[in-house]
């Protein structure tokens, strides 16, 4: 099966995620738009995190329930459909990007995965929690991957 076109208006994949999108500026969570779900999809679930954090992978925001029929989600708006589950910093909705002064940029993976039946996971999923219960119910999935350092 072909892979998702996961996309952003905003920035391209592995270019820079503009300040507004950080907790520099803003912290509201970039637009995005995908396309290529399979007929199949019960649900799409999104994930981004920081694979680069000093202490592991670090969650930054994750929806499941995603209609399957939607193209995309607007900045600083939930998807549709979609239930907002609590993040790395125990908050839910979008932690936007904020890695240690002087480290190399960090790779923030926006995750999003075609589900061929709806998946439970736990209020504060890890990303390895997400990774591992969307494997086995997932028909494709699709990255994007933006970039910030301060």
């Amino acid at each position: 099966m072909s892979p998702l076109k996961l996309e952003s208006p905003v920035f391209k994949d592995h270019h820079l995620l503009p300040p507004r999108y950080t907790q520099d500026a803003g912290n509201v969570s970039p637009p995005l738009t995908w396309s290529d779900v399979p007929d199949e999809a019960a649900e799409l679930v999104l994930l981004c995190e920081d694979v680069d954090a000093p202490s592991g992978s670090v969650v930054h925001w994750t929806v499941v329930g995603i209609d399957p029929q939607s193209q995309g989600v607007e900045a600083g708006r939930t998807p549709p459909g979609g239930t907002v589950l609590a993040n790395g910093f125990g908050r839910r909705g979008w932690s936007g990007p904020n890695p240690p002064p002087g480290d190399q940029p960090h790779r923030y993976v926006f995750h999003l995965y075609a589900l061929a039946e709806p998946c439970v996971l736990p209020d504060a999923p890890s990303a390895e929690q997400v990774h591992d219960t969307v494997e086995e119910r997932e028909l494709t999935d699709g990255t994007l991957i933006g970039l910030y350092e301060h």
